[in-house]
């Protein structure tokens, strides 16, 4: 029997492993016997363990993501229009109140006349050194013109600056489903990938009005799990059935876990939020567009940078040409 107080023939994360459990509790292994995790005389049967790597994979069940607050500070914003100054001051009077949620903003702004290319465009942006950037989508084209596209200007600056784009639609875009969103009451975070991205779940938190809804989701992708499933379907060693609903226990539980250390993390730092869960499986483009109507969200929230292609993030770009009605935060 081995208690938290014993020492650890196994190492290091056998150590580990005790200090997750609370300290009243106890972890009996013997070689090729049953493990068992609980508070002695209370024990609860956890499996067989044969070898090491079982150990391992009850270590790493046992550690929970955690989220780690990022604090985000955004002071000088900057508004780019292609309209001209003087019909410049009713769009530049709508970002303004959007952004209530944020405190000491300074605003500055470059209209249409003061820019024709994207190297205008970067130099003017060097220049301001903004924290964020506002603007809308098809900047010096006509947004009926491309409804698949959200202009060069507007991809360039998702791609060659590291300062976050908040995207309206498109000022003549004047139909009641892009004309309502007029504050941040509601914001939901959209990654392929949730657990762990701190600085997405940050930057949606501090654009989310007080008592406002933050939505953190994540949808697995089905049509990838089917394709492992259907691999792992063909070696006779491995239990399909179990296999299928452990896999997909885990992939579910882990992003959930997160959800609520972000619900614990951002209590504690003060921030007054609505925290709800979406995690589910499906198909990204299909689920997301669904919850988003569902939730009536005002902002979304995504990463566009890719470490591995210049373009913009595989997730990001179908949601930012589709959804030509919502604002979205593109980090």
């Amino acid at each position: 029997m081995l208690c938290p107080r014993s020492p650890s023939p196994l190492g290091s994360d056998f150590a580990r492993l005790q200090a997750i459990l609370c300290p009243m509790e106890c972890v009996h292994v013997t070689k090729k016997h049953p493990i068992y995790v609980g508070a002695p005389g209370m024990n609860r049967y956890v499996g067989h363990m044969t070898n090491i790597d079982q150990f391992e994979s009850v270590f790493k069940a046992a550690s929970k993501p955690q989220y780690d607050f990022e604090p985000v500070a955004i002071q000088r914003v900057l508004i780019i229009t292609d309209q001209a100054q003087e019909t410049a001051d009713v769009y530049c009077h709508h970002i303004k109140a959007f952004l209530r949620a944020l405190d000491d903003l300074e605003f500055s702004t470059i209209t249409g006349d003061q820019f024709s290319s994207v190297p205008d465009l970067l130099g003017l942006i060097e220049e301001h050194k903004p924290d964020l950037v506002c603007t809308h989508r098809n900047l010096h084209m006509p947004a009926s013109d491309y409804p698949f596209s959200i202009g060069v200007f507007v991809e360039v600056l998702t791609q060659a600056t590291s300062t976050p784009v908040l995207l309206f639609p498109h000022p003549s875009n004047t139909s009641e489903e892009a004309q309502r969103h007029v504050r941040t009451k509601t914001v939901m975070a959209i990654t392929d990938h949730l657990t762990g991205d701190h600085h997405l779940v940050s930057y949606a938190a501090n654009f989310t009005e007080p008592d406002g809804q933050l939505l953190l989701s994540h949808v697995e992708d089905q049509e990838v799990f089917e394709r492992y499933m259907e691999a792992i379907g063909k070696i006779a060693s491995i239990d399909t059935d179990a296999a299928r609903a452990s896999i997909m226990e885990r992939l579910l539980q882990d992003p959930t876990d997160y959800v609520d250390s972000c619900r614990t993390v951002l209590s504690q730092h003060g921030l007054p939020l609505q925290i709800e869960t979406l995690v589910q499986l499906g198909h990204h483009l299909i689920d997301y567009k669904r919850l988003i109507e569902k939730h009536d969200v005002d902002l979304l929230v995504l990463n566009t940078k890719d470490d591995d292609q210049l373009a913009m993030h595989g997730l990001a770009y179908p949601l930012s040409v589709e959804l030509r009605n919502t604002p979205m935060l593109l980090l």
